[in-house]
């Protein structure tokens, strides 16, 4: 056998593997080969995504950000007609389905930080949050040293499990924690009782407590915040041609105004299903990622 078949044997499989990768991370092509744009979403992240009752498709301010994204593929694409397909993720089960391509976006609340963009890529970072506790006004807790012996609600997978555990540890107090599969799902443990207080972030907290039977029976403890985080539209490594489209769209919302008319939509106007306005103003963090938009992870 000549000795230079199984080099070329060897560089054209090489090749083929190599293609094989780059078609993977190729989203525009994925997307125009099926004629269809796969959008990660949740089911009660209010107010950025979530659903009314039995809708099949999701409302909020991250979801009007990437319909607005949709909208930059269809022209890029030449596809008017591009459907858009919903898949609805959890904390544990995003990445890798971003990973392994069934989302394209990740449209909800997904914290932007140092260790997810070594598996994941970021859209410039559209709110930023402060990670705090809520808890029901009868209880009496006003800090986190209050928490002390008592059950914690976070949700799986998020962020603010890792927090309140550096907490315990730097402090060394005993928080027992509970965990719920989503953001609806850890509130429940905090009304019925199975939990004294529910860490998460500020603006999450302010619409499950507004959205909730009885409001008032809970309050934001203000003075208390774990870290401060940025949420980003999330999207697969590797994809500078997708990435650039996913960021200057995103880019664009801010530097026109956009952005702030979507924020004021979802934020300090009436919102569905009850028509409850969450007051939540946007803040100097907030205003500073619309004026000069990044992707810095925490």
């Amino acid at each position: 056998m000549n000795f230079r078949q199984p080099l070329a044997i060897a560089l054209g499989a090489a090749l083929l593997a190599s293609n094989a990768v780059a078609q993977d991370s190729d989203t525009l092509s994925k997307i125009k080969a099926s004629g269809t744009i796969q959008i990660g979403s949740r089911d009660s992240s209010i107010p950025f995504s979530y659903k009314l009752g039995s809708a099949s498709e999701p409302i909020g301010f991250s979801n009007d950000i990437c319909l607005k994204i949709v909208d930059a593929v269809k022209a890029k694409l030449g596809l008017p007609n591009l459907r858009v397909q919903y898949t609805t993720l959890t904390s544990t089960n995003r990445i890798p389905l971003m990973q392994n391509g069934t989302v394209d976006l990740d449209c909800a609340t997904t914290t932007n930080s140092v260790a997810r963009q070594q598996q994941v890529d970021f859209a410039p970072s559209h709110f930023v949050t402060n990670i705090t506790v809520a808890v029901k006004k009868s209880s009496g807790i006003q800090s986190l040293a209050d928490l002390g012996g008592k059950p914690v609600a976070t949700v799986t997978g998020s962020t603010s499990i890792q927090l309140l555990r550096s907490y315990r540890k730097t402090e060394n107090i005993d928080v027992q924690e509970v965990s719920g599969k989503d953001t609806a799902d850890a509130f429940l443990l905090l009304a019925s009782g199975r939990a004294v207080a529910y860490v998460l972030d500020d603006v999450q907290l302010a619409g499950l407590i507004a959205t909730a039977p009885n409001p008032a029976e809970y309050t934001i403890l203000k003075d208390v915040v774990l870290r401060q985080e940025p949420y980003g539209i999330m999207l697969r490594k590797n994809d500078p041609q997708f990435k650039a489209l996913v960021d200057q769209t995103v880019s664009g919302l801010m530097k026109s105004g956009d952005m702030a008319q979507l924020y004021a939509k979802w934020f300090t106007s009436p919102i569905p299903p009850s028509n409850v306005n969450l007051n939540f103003p946007m803040s100097d963090a907030v205003r500073e990622a619309f004026q000069n938009p990044n992707n810095k992870g925490v």
